[in-house]
C-alpha cells in the first residue's frame, strides 16, 4: 500500500519540492544588464506591462524615458520616436508602455507602481480618441493587461483612503477578474467605503506580492526578444545622417505613398488588406452615432493625472487624430472628435497640465496616419516637433499642479464639452 501511494504521489512531491526550491532559489534574470533593458524597451511584453522589474530598473537608468499609451506604439516608421532617438543619438532612449487595449485604468497601475522611479522626472503620455468609448475599456482588454502584483502594491501602499482610492475601487469591482477574488473584493468594498483594509486582508495581500514579486524576478525576461529592434534599424536606414525636417518629411511622404497604394483611404496596405478590404462596403456609415464625448474614461483617466502631479512628473501629453478620409467614409462626426479634443483639453489645462500637443485637427493631412486611428509616417513627425524640445531640454518652471478630483465624477463623465470654457 506505501509504494503504491509513494508512485501515485511521491511525483507530485517531489516536483512540490524542485518548485520550491526553484522558486525560493537567489536565481533570477539580470534586469540590470543594459541588453536585457533594451530589448524590454520595445518588447512591450505581457511580462513588462504586467511587472515592475525591468521598467523599474531602465527607468532608474536616467537614459529611458516612459512613453506611455497604445497600440499606435508599435507601428513603426522611419519617424516613429524610437528610431529617431536612436538615428540622432538623443539623449533620451524611449522604454514603450503600451500595446492595445492599455487603457487609463492599467497606464493608472503601472504609474503607480513605478511612482519612485518616474518622481521629479518627463513622461510621454498618448491619449487615443478611441479610448472614451460610451462604457470605457474593454473587459476583455481589461482582463489581459490586468495586473495582481501592481494592484497588491497600491493597496499596501495606502496609509489613508483619498477621492481617488475610493473611484479606482469601485471601478475595479465592475470588472470579472477582480470579482473572482474574494479576499481583494471585500478588500475594495471597505475601501469604496472609505476604510483601510483589514490587517489580516493586508497580510494576505503582502504574501500574494511576495510571491508575484519573486515570479517577476524570475520570469520577467521571457518574451523580450519579439521587439521592435529590428524593425526600428530597418527604418532608420531611411533617413538623412543629420536631422533635417524637410528632408525627414519627403522620407515620411515617400514611404506613406509607397505604403498605401492599394486604397484611396490613406491606410497601410497590409491594414487594409487584412483588416477592411472584405468588409468594407459594410463599414459605410457604420460610425455614424460613435460618441467619444461621454465615457468613465474620462474619469480613469484623471487617475492618470492625480498620479503624475502626486510624483511630480513632467508630462507631454500627445492627442492623434483620426484618419479623416476614415472619418469621412464612416461618417464619424468631425464635431464630436473635436468635443472629444476640447474636453480632454480642459481637463488638462484647468489642473496645470500645460504641456500638450493636439494634433486632433490634422487627420486630414497626407500621410499622417498609417491606418484608421493610429499615427503614422508624417504624424510621428509632427508629435516629434513637441517630443523633441520636451525631452532636450531641461524644466525651467515650476510644476504647479492643482487637482480637481470633480473629474472623478459621473457629472464630468457626462459632461458636454460644448458648455466648457475656451476653444
Amino acid at each position: 500500500m506505501k509504494k503504491q501511494l509513494l508512485a501515485i504521489f511521491g511525483p507530485l512531491i517531489l516536483a512540490a519540492v524542485l518548485l520550491g526550491g526553484f522558486f525560493y532559489s537567489p536565481w533570477k534574470f539580470d534586469v540590470s544588464d543594459s541588453k536585457v533593458i533594451a530589448k524590454a524597451s520595445t518588447s512591450m511584453a505581457n511580462s513588462v506591462l504586467r511587472g515592475t522589474e525591468i521598467t523599474s530598473e531602465a527607468l532608474s537608468s536616467g537614459k529611458y524615458v516612459p512613453f506611455f499609451g497604445s497600440s499606435e506604439l508599435n507601428r513603426v516608421s522611419s519617424t516613429h520616436p524610437s528610431v529617431l532617438a536612436q538615428k540622432y543619438d538623443r539623449n533620451y532612449t524611449p522604454f514603450l508602455l503600451g500595446a492595445a487595449g492599455t487603457q487609463s485604468l492599467s497606464q493608472f497601475s503601472m504609474i503607480h507602481s513605478l511612482a519612485k522611479e518616474l518622481s521629479g522626472k518627463k513622461a510621454v503620455f498618448i491619449v487615443s480618441p478611441q479610448w472614451f468609448t460610451p462604457k470605457g475599456v474593454d473587459k476583455d482588454y481589461f482582463k489581459n493587461w490586468f495586473s495582481e502584483e501592481q494592484t497588491y502594491q497600491w493597496l499596501l501602499s495606502l496609509k489613508n483612503i483619498s477621492a481617488d482610492d475610493q473611484y479606482y475601487a469601485k471601478r475595479l469591482q465592475e470588472f470579472d477578474i477582480v470579482k473572482s477574488n474574494n479576499t481583494l473584493v471585500a478588500a475594495l468594498e471597505k475601501i469604496a467605503a472609505g476604510k483601510l483594509p483589514e490587517q489580516s486582508e493586508l497580510d494576505y495581500f503582502q504574501l500574494q506580492s511576495n510571491l508575484l514579486s519573486r515570479e517577476d524576478e524570475l520570469f520577467s525576461g521571457i518574451g523580450l526578444n519579439r521587439n521592435l529592434q529590428k524593425d526600428i534599424n530597418q527604418a532608420a536606414k531611411a533617413l538623412p545622417e543629420q536631422y533635417d525636417e524637410s528632408a525627414i518629411d519627403q522620407v515620411a511622404t515617400t514611404e506613406g505613398k509607397n505604403d498605401t497604394s492599394n486604397n484611396d483611404l490613406g491606410i497601410k496596405n497590409s491594414f487594409y488588406s487584412s483588416r477592411l478590404k472584405k468588409d468594407i462596403k459594410k463599414l459605410a456609415g457604420s460610425q455614424k452615432d460613435w460618441d467619444y464625448r461621454y465615457s468613465p474614461e474620462y474619469s480613469d483617466f484623471q487617475l492618470v493625472l492625480n498620479e503624475f502631479a502626486q510624483n511630480n512628473v513632467d508630462v507631454l501629453f500627445i492627442i492623434p487624430p483620426i484618419n479623416q478620409k476614415w472619418m469621412d467614409y464612416t461618417r464619424l462626426s468631425n464635431e464630436m472628435l473635436a468635443g472629444f479634443a476640447k474636453k480632454v483639453r480642459y481637463q488638462l489645462t484647468s489642473q496645470g497640465f500645460t504641456n500638450i500637443a493636439d494634433l486632433s485637427g490634422d487627420g486630414n493631412e497626407d500621410y499622417f496616419m498609417e491606418d484608421t486611428i493610429h499615427l503614422g509616417w508624417r504624424g510621428w513627425l509632427a508629435a516629434d516637433q513637441a517630443i523633441e524640445p520636451f525631452l532636450d531640454k531641461n524644466s525651467t518652471s515650476k510644476l504647479n499642479y492643482q487637482i480637481n478630483n470633480d473629474f472623478l465624477s459621473t457629472d464630468w463623465q457626462n459632461q458636454n464639452p460644448d458648455a466648457l470654457p475656451g476653444n
